[in-house]
């Protein structure tokens, strides 16, 4: 039984021998003996402090949840986990990466103050749930290398941070308990998690930034087919891998901020723009191609961001202006100046392509052909996903595309250089405002969600070609997968969720968690549940609002 339950059982038996107070210390007994049985079967009860005392239970059972009154000698007027400095002025001290995210944090600060107050308005004073949330930071951790901190002065990946910051920065500002963690003496392997505790329950929330897939993340079918990694096989529901881009339905999409332009900060840029002025996405030398930025040279003057050591001069070309790695609040303003933001292919997916667009900037970028995949591309190797990478940013060339994002062949130099004399001739309306995309809308307490969202009546089934994904196959019609519609066309008295190619049988998934969007089978033909969606705005349908 559960705590609950047995609460349910003691009130429905009317256990009231005695007085009140007898009854009370025989509810306690029990709770607390329950307790004593299973505190190490949940990593909630240690994030309460929880440590197998009977105090500790007594102090869980009074203020974590409410089957005990308060307790006279604990001081009730401040909740233990509670504190009044700001979170963003307490993460940031020794790491490197830590003070990057607090850089970040405090640089938006009137940004996200501003957003509070407007969500505040919209509001009106509604009442929203105080959520105990806890953060585990296992990329950070000692125990799991962090090789991000020593690389974030010399021009390693940021990206990640970007996203954690923004991500403890919303549940701060929207009034939650939080609590960091970046140890892994908890006990866990996950790389970064949130754990969202309601009275009854934990939910877990896993900050996966290339996605997990279906096929990956059930532990029997991925052992089976050869799918297993280190970072898969956990039997979550996918929609609990939460994404730094929407990369495929099956998985949820986190998202990270961008930063908000005011009048005058639009006016500046449309003002002070350099046509000829370009500067090139990456911070390592490695990542630079000479003989296309010799061609760039022609029409456009290059700046660069790369690191280099006093003692070491910059390992880039001599009519390349090189800032070395510079604060953010200077790289938004040279970006801000700058026409041309151009990427050689690495690194993958990072928001900074977001930001240069968001600056006014045209995103240049190489088209992978082959597409890099887990198959053919170290890089991608290990990592729980099949999915196959079009372009160095995908996300951009999907869904915001011409004239802010151009994607070309870049091993083609005369497509290269075509592609930059067409970008000096176009007049970008700029800067480019993105449209804030979620995959994840929560009802109101007051109105009644419909059983199936998006509403079925958005459904459009496709079948797909051989050897095809249901994302390709939506995405060929201009639609996107929804894997929340497979449950109602996984029914043989309606349909299929498969077609064998030979035999034209109808095959039905009977496992929940393979429900896959991103699946693809060389022996059937997927049955694909297809929606459209708003532009910028894939969690909704068009007829949805």
């Amino acid at each position: 039984a559960t705590i609950t339950e047995i609460a349910t059982i003691i009130n429905d038996a009317n256990i009231s021998s005695g007085t009140a107070k007898t009854r009370a210390v025989y509810l306690g007994f029990l709770y607390t003996e329950w307790m004593r049985a299973r505190w190490t079967s949940d990593p909630c009860y240690s994030f309460y402090g929880v440590d197998g005392s009977d105090c500790s239970f007594l102090i869980y059972l009074s203020e974590a949840e409410w089957f005990c009154p308060p307790l006279a000698w604990r001081n009730q007027s401040r909740h233990p986990t509670t504190s009044s400095l700001p979170k963003r002025q307490r993460v940031g001290s020794g790491k490197e990466s830590l003070s990057f995210m607090r850089r970040r944090m405090r640089r938006l600060a009137a940004q996200w103050a501003a957003a509070a107050c407007r969500l505040d308005e919209r509001l009106r004073g509604q009442y929203r749930e105080q959520k105990r949330i806890l953060v585990h930071v296992g990329f950070l951790t000692e125990e799991s290398g962090d090789v991000f901190s020593p690389k974030v002065l010399k021009g390693g990946p940021l990206g990640e941070m970007v996203q954690w910051a923004d991500i403890l920065t919303t549940l701060h500002v929207l009034g939650h308990n939080l609590k960091i963690s970046l140890s892994n003496h908890i006990g866990v392997r996950i790389v970064a998690f949130m754990l969202v505790v309601t009275p009854f329950l934990c939910h877990i929330r896993v900050i996966d930034t290339f996605g997990t897939e279906p096929a990956y993340n059930n532990e029997e079918y991925s052992t089976l087919h050869g799918y297993r990694t280190n970072w898969g096989y956990w039997n979550l529901n996918c929609k609990q891998y939460m994404t730094m881009f929407p990369h495929t339905p099956d998985n949820s999409f986190m998202g990270f901020v961008t930063e908000e332009l005011n009048q005058t900060e639009r006016f500046k840029i449309k003002r002070d723009k350099v046509n000829n002025m370009a500067v090139v996405y990456g911070k390592e030398a490695s990542m630079w191609k000479e003989k296309l930025l010799t061609i760039l040279h022609r029409y456009m003057d290059i700046h660069g961001t790369v690191y280099y050591e006093a003692q070491r001069p910059p390992e880039v070309p001599a009519f390349v202006r090189n800032h070395g790695l510079l604060p953010q609040q200077e790289l938004q303003q040279l970006l801000r100046k700058a026409k041309l933001f151009l990427g050689f292919g690495f690194p993958y997916e990072g928001p900074a392509p977001l930001e240069a667009i968001a600056n006014g900037c045209v995103f240049l970028q190489p088209k992978f052909s082959p597409p890099h995949s887990s198959l053919n591309h170290e890089f991608f190797r290990g990592k729980p996903t099949s999915r196959e990478v079009s372009s160095q940013h995908p996300y951009t060339e999907q869904y915001i595309g011409k004239p802010h994002v151009i994607t070309v062949d870049f091993n083609n130099s005369q497509e290269f250089e075509t592609a930059v004399q067409d970008i000096l001739k176009e007049k970008v309306n700029y800067p480019f405002l993105q449209r804030p995309n979620s995959t994840a809308l929560i009802w109101a307490p007051n109105i009644t969600a419909p059983a199936c969202w998006p509403p079925l009546s958005a459904l459009q089934l496709f079948l797909s070609p051989e050897a095809s994904s249901c994302v390709k196959t939506c995405r060929d019609s201009g639609l996107i997968c929804e894997p929340a519609y497979f449950p109602f066309i996984n029914n043989m008295e309606y349909t299929c969720e498969a077609v064998h190619v030979d035999r034209r049988e109808c095959f039905q998934q009977k496992e929940p968690l393979l429900f896959s969007c991103a699946g693809v089978s060389a022996k059937h033909q997927r049955l694909c549940p297809c929606r459209d969606y708003l532009h910028g705005q894939v969690a909704l349908c068009r007829d949805c609002l």
